[in-house]
């Protein structure tokens, strides 16, 4: 406790009561108030009565402090010393007492009298408390590193402001280059009002009123430390930092608008990979919603399926005389067609628009399927995240994924209990139908799958993948028998809903016709028929299952159909229109939400195909719709320009061929695209395939798929090739998930918390599951810079242009508007500074330009984890290298010295070893986590 007294030059001396600096750490004072809460009327006159004996004893005069130790047992004082000027801390005085200090000890050093006008300083008795002061320094130590300082440029600064709060700063401003080489304080602020409480609370508001970026600080401590309890109470001492372990831990903070300006600033100097070497777009307006206000949803199937459940439903859908309509747009439509690129803000701008205006439809599909992997490790999304955004703007209609049976959204089985698990997590989060099929029809494979679905009480559709030509007299394969003898074990599995999967568009009208009227007449359970438009006649396969008597049909909204898409779902709804089947939806209002799907794929120009027209080769390659575009694309990559394209389709079927004409299907499909690719790279014939004495490096997807790691073909592996590709290892007979070890969900819980800086989530633990190294890059991604799937598509894919304005919401009633200024020349380390505006205040970030080389080198880093690498704990400079190359240390030995901000910090070996590399020099500028030595 220390008190703040002032002397004249003619011998008047007055106290300003005292100041509480009992908050310290390290015998530093952190926060300071005034008066001291905890002492009592006496004890405040005893202490500055003390002070004022010690200021007379001495004749002192001007501004000066008396420092007092007080025991919190007995209440007696210890005098420490005097500090002889203005302290830091003067500030709580003045607000407290309305005396301004730094005026005063200047009018007093100038002869004025204390009690007069001309000083500014009353007499004695007339020197009061008026309000409760209470002081914080604001700095860049890191309270989470030992509270090294942290240096750097200051990218954004705003300060708090208002009634009761005060600032004196100096350096603290957007742009300020803090350095290593001065004291880390930043700001100090102030805060008063009449009460202790309201004092606290308008602190806590400047604080949180604070952003800082670009340096750490310890504005989060600080508010940590004023909200606590006992800091209220005045109950403390000066080890209250050291004995209260919770001021350490507090929520961290988002700092989205800088991540976002940063990684927005990625895009405008580096480009987005994803559309490097592609035509860029002329700027494109955002795309227009539907006119009209929304009004609230009507009840549909979502309904329908809470109110009657699955077996109920379905038999709803086998009385119902309207067809019921699935519209695929938000999955398999943009999968065929953009190579799955489309953005969730594009498809959750629309989804209120399709509950408000189409509540007649069926089912959405929406999610699965390849847009999984897609959005983790192109689109920098979080695709659970866009389940429940979708769930919450669809509440009246159903949700449909497609689910790969064993393979769930993978290209590989998963032991039995991680599927369980993720069919669970995604009905928990908004999945109403599951569309479940295996890549080799392979019943056995499905089974898991469908046991899940039906554990979570959803609508199971396990489906049939269409191959072959039914309508072809001279088929031996897929008859009809073996897709009534499917459909038979199926419906015994306890699926609801029997699926129709032509994922090529295989199936001719005639034999739609055939396949759905034995379905229904056999089976009796509803049939669900989706194809794709690669020939160009798929509409009319759809007519002719709808007139067999299938109840429900996938289509694609008009502005996303045809090709290697679904069929027009507005041209069927025309055609059905006042017939016995008329799904009884308005074709108006279908055209209204195509005519937005039309502007949005405009943004997506880079991922169209060149397929211009109906492919009728579709018959010859059977190659799936999705996996069309994608192949062209690969092809691309590979250097296979579009005139050899028709060399890949012959090899397509080729490869289908020679692996005994099997059902594609990801990842069945993957293994013979992959192996046709590597046909046509290699200019491999197919005779040089089977040859035994060629050796031929095998994709790994087809070693898996002849291992038996996708499960059984229909009617058995070619053995000749089996062989070939495995080398003579043995491979699977029976189901892969049998063979495959539970994983311990737990242990994976708590080995990936270790890998990031929160909880591991349910859809974390599910995403990770599924792919692990994809979904770390993306978890690291989103660390780094936030949510990127919230920019624009135009914005997310190319960049922005000098005086471009965009707006972004963060979240409901937080929009961020940005305008993009300029960009720097390249800095020294191969750097630019990037110049917004953000929310019209100037914001700078500063990204590494990929196309220069930096002009030195970039330091070496630790490997996080290594105890052999030796870093920098703090950045700093190397005061002394006590190591030498070739010399053993034992753990704890000293091997550096550093020095930052008036410390010196010893760097100890964390291991026994011997000196392999010494990078550190004395003298030498270094940053946290730099490699300075290398042990071995």
């Amino acid at each position: 406790v220390e008190v703040q007294i002032l002397g004249d030059h003619h011998g008047a001396l007055v106290h300003l009561f005292e100041r509480d600096c009992t908050v310290q750490r390290r015998h530093q004072k952190v926060v300071e108030r005034a008066p001291a809460v905890f002492l009592t009327g006496a004890q405040r006159a005893e202490l500055t009565a003390a002070a004022l004996a010690i200021g007379r004893a001495a004749r002192y005069h001007n501004a000066g402090t008396v420092e007092f130790l007080q025991d919190v047992d007995s209440g007696r004082f210890y005098f420490i010393e005097v500090n002889p000027r203005i302290q830091v801390e003067h500030t709580v005085t003045e607000c407290a007492t309305g005396i301004d200090l730094v005026k005063a000890q200047i009018r007093i050093a100038e002869g004025a009298r204390i009690g007069t006008p001309e000083s500014g300083v009353p007499a004695q008795p007339d020197i009061r408390i008026g309000a409760h002061a209470l002081q914080c320094r604001i700095t860049t130590e890191d309270p989470e590193n030992n509270f090294i300082p942290d240096y750097g440029v200051i990218a954004a600064y705003r300060s708090p402001a208002g009634f009761g709060i005060r600032l004196d700063a100096g350096t603290a401003y957007s742009g300020a280059i803090i350095t290593r080489s001065y004291d880390s304080l930043l700001v100090k602020v102030t805060a008063w009002s009449p009460t202790p409480e309201e004092t606290i609370a308008r602190m806590h508001r400047a604080l949180w009123e604070f952003r800082i970026r670009g340096v750490v600080t310890n504005l989060r401590f600080l508010d940590q430390l004023i909200t606590h309890p006992r800091f209220a109470r005045g109950d403390y001492i000066t080890r209250f930092i050291d004995e209260t372990p919770e001021l350490l831990r507090w929520p961290r903070k988002r700092d989205r608008a800088t991540r976002l300006l940063t990684y927005l600033g990625g895009i405008i100097v580096n480009g987005n990979a994803e559309t490097a070497g592609r035509a860029r777009p002329a700027r494109l307006a955002p795309a227009q919603l539907p006119p009209g206000t929304l009004t609230t949803p009507a009840p549909g199937t979502k309904q329908r399926l809470v109110e009657l459940g699955p077996e109920r439903f379905a038999a709803w859908m086998l009385a119902e005389r309207r067809v019921l309509l699935t519209d695929t747009t938000m999955r398999d439509a943009h999968q065929s067609l953009l190579a799955t690129r489309l953005r969730t803000v594009d498809m959750t701008a629309i989804a209120p628009y399709y509950a408000s205006l189409l509540p007649e439809l069926f089912s959405l599909e929406c999610w699965g399927g390849a847009t999984f992997d897609v959005a983790l490790r192109f689109l920098r999304e979080d695709p659970w995240q866009r389940l429940a955004l979708l769930r919450e703007r669809l509440p009246n209609l159903l949700l449909q994924m497609l689910l790969r049976s064993a393979n769930a959204v993978g290209y590989a089985n998963y032991p039995d209990n991680v599927v369980r698990f993720f069919v669970a997590r995604a009905a928990e989060r908004g999945i109403d139908l599951f569309r479940i099929f295996d890549s080799l029809n392979w019943v056995e494979n499905m089974r898991v799958a469908i046991d899940a679905v039906l554990e979570a009480g959803k609508l199971c559709e396990a489906s049939i993948c269409y191959t072959g030509n039914l309508s072809d007299p001279h088929e031996r394969k897929y008859t009809l028998d073996y897709y009534l003898k499917l459909a038979r074990e199926l419906k015994a599995a306890g699926t609801h809903v029997l699926g129709i999967k032509d994922m090529a568009g295989l199936v001719r009208p005639r034999a739609a016709c055939t396949l759905v009227k034995a379905l229904k007449e056999e089976i009796g359970l509803p049939v669900h028929f989706h194809t794709h438009d690669t020939s160009g006649i798929a509409a009319a396969s759809v007519l002719a299952a709808i007139d067999a008597g299938a109840d429900a049909v996938d289509g694609a909204i008009d502005a996303m159909s045809g090709l290697t898409s679904q069929p027009n779902l507005g041209s069927i709804v025309e055609a059905l229109r006042h017939g016995p089947r008329d799904p009884g939806v308005d074709p108006a209002r279908l055209r209204l939400i195509s005519s937005y799907w039309e502007q949005v794929r405009r943004q997506y120009a880079a991922f169209e195909s060149d397929i211009r027209a109906g492919a009728s080769e579709v018959y010859v390659h059977g190659m799936p719709g999705g996996q069309y575009t994608n192949l062209r694309e690969q092809a691309r990559a590979l250097g296979i320009d579009e005139a050899r394209w028709p060399e890949v389709a012959r090899a397509y079927a080729e490869v289908n061929s020679l692996f005994g004409d099997i059902v594609k299907v990801t990842p069945t499909s993957k293994a013979v695209g992959d192996m046709a690719l590597l046909m046509v790279t290699a200019g491999l014939t197919r005779e040089q395939v089977l040859d035994p004495d060629i050796e031929v490096a095998f994709p790994e997807s087809v070693v898996e798929f002849f291992r038996g790691s996708l499960g059984q073909p229909y009617g058995g592996f070619p053995p000749g090739l089996q062989s070939k590709v495995l080398k003579g290892a043995a491979p699977l007979t029976g189901r892969p998930g049998a063979t495959l070890p539970p994983v311990d969900l737990a242990t994976e819980r708590a080995s990936l918390r270790e890998r990031l800086p929160r909880e591991v989530t349910d859809d974390d633990l599910a995403s990770y599951l599924m792919y692990p190294r994809v979904w770390l890059e993306y978890a690291q991604e989103r660390a780094l810079y936030g949510d990127a799937g919230i920019l624009p598509t135009p914005v997310f894919f190319y960049g922005m242009e000098p005086g471009q304005e965009i707006s972004v919401d963060l979240e409901r009633g937080k929009t961020l508007i940005v305008r993009y200024v300029a960009s720097s020349e390249p800095h020294e380390d191969g750097t630019r500074t990037v110049f917004f505006e953000l929310n019209g205040q100037p914001r700078s970030v500063r990204v590494a330009d990929r196309s220069q080389a930096a002009r030195r080198p970039p330091p070496r880093k630790i490997e996080p984890g290594n105890p052999k690498h030796v870093g920098a704990p703090m950045p700093g400079v190397v005061a002394t290298v006590k190591a030498a190359v070739g010399a053993k240390v034992a753990r704890g030995d000293l091997l550096l010295t550093l020095e930052a901000m008036k410390m010196e910090t010893a760097v100890r070996a964390e291991s026994d070893g011997e000196v392999g590399e010494v990078l550190a020099r004395p003298g030498q500028a270094v940053d946290a986590k730099d490699l300075l030595i290398v042990l071995r």
